[in-house]
């Protein structure tokens, strides 16, 4: 089922819905958006549609001329296997019906890194650069840390112990949760967005980690911090990390 709007369709693919924005005068580029855990999309709309900051940063993404697709992804899949999987899906599907560079970008916020980063290390030869708003990058350390917010440590256990298909006694021994130490093969351009106050997920457990870990890997990443008032007005700043890494075609 495919449901249309003006430069805009909606689809279902493995029971999950998809959307995809056309922009007036595409660039020839595409850009996967994976969301938080928030995240959704439905039969005619989605959350980046919906609130009014995502809107405008993607309104301008689309400006600069950036085909633009995501998918609902299970809702909170906490970077499951089948959230990649599906990722990956959708990225073959675009390519068959739009016109764009096999290379693509990436733009993910919270929680969606968690499979942004595994889709580096599944098609790095298919990525082009990636773009993290306030990441979640490492989901082992970000357990360990909620173990002492009873009430939210017991709301994650069962969305991810969901997303992951184990029992909550499982999930607990589970050595198969996304962690920096496991990304080996993450040298692509990346550039993360951090709000230094308000932020969900502790810079230090994730931006701050993980750009020490690049380093290390003589692959340094690109990190800015803004106040939590700025962070809807990163659409211009965004496009123009992308314009960096399309010289090569």
């Amino acid at each position: 089922m495919i449901v249309m709007k003006l430069n805009q369709r909606f689809f279902q693919m493995s029971g999950q819905w998809n959307a995809v924005h056309v922009p007036e005068k595409p660039n020839g580029f595409g850009c996967l958006i994976i969301g938080d855990t928030n995240h959704f999309v439905d039969e005619s709309n989605s959350l980046w549609l919906q609130h009014i900051g995502r809107n405008k940063i993607m309104e301008e993404i689309l400006q600069c001329g950036y085909t633009l697709f995501y998918s609902n992804l299970n809702g909170a899949h906490w970077g499951s296997r089948q959230s990649v999987f599906q990722a990956k899906q959708l990225y073959h599907i675009i390519l068959k019906q739009e016109i764009l560079n096999n290379k693509i970008h990436i733009l993910a916020e919270g929680m969606g890194a968690l499979t942004a980063m595994q889709l580096m290390e599944d098609m790095d030869e298919n990525i082009r650069s990636v773009a993290l708003i306030n990441p979640c990058i490492d989901l082992k350390a970000q357990m360990l840390q909620e173990k002492d917010r009873k009430f939210f440590y017991k709301k994650v256990k069962h969305e991810i112990s969901d997303a992951y298909g184990l029992s909550i006694k499982d999930m607990e021994m589970f050595e198969g949760l996304p962690e920096i130490k496991k990304y080996k093969k993450n040298k692509l351009p990346v550039k993360i967005w951090q709000t230094t106050t308000n932020f969900t997920f502790d810079p230090k457990l994730h931006c701050r980690k993980y750009e020490e870990f690049r380093r290390k890997q003589n692959a340094p990443i690109s990190v800015t911090y803004h106040l939590v008032e700025k962070r809807y007005t990163y659409g211009p700043s965004i496009c123009q990390f992308f314009k960096k890494h399309e010289h090569d075609l």
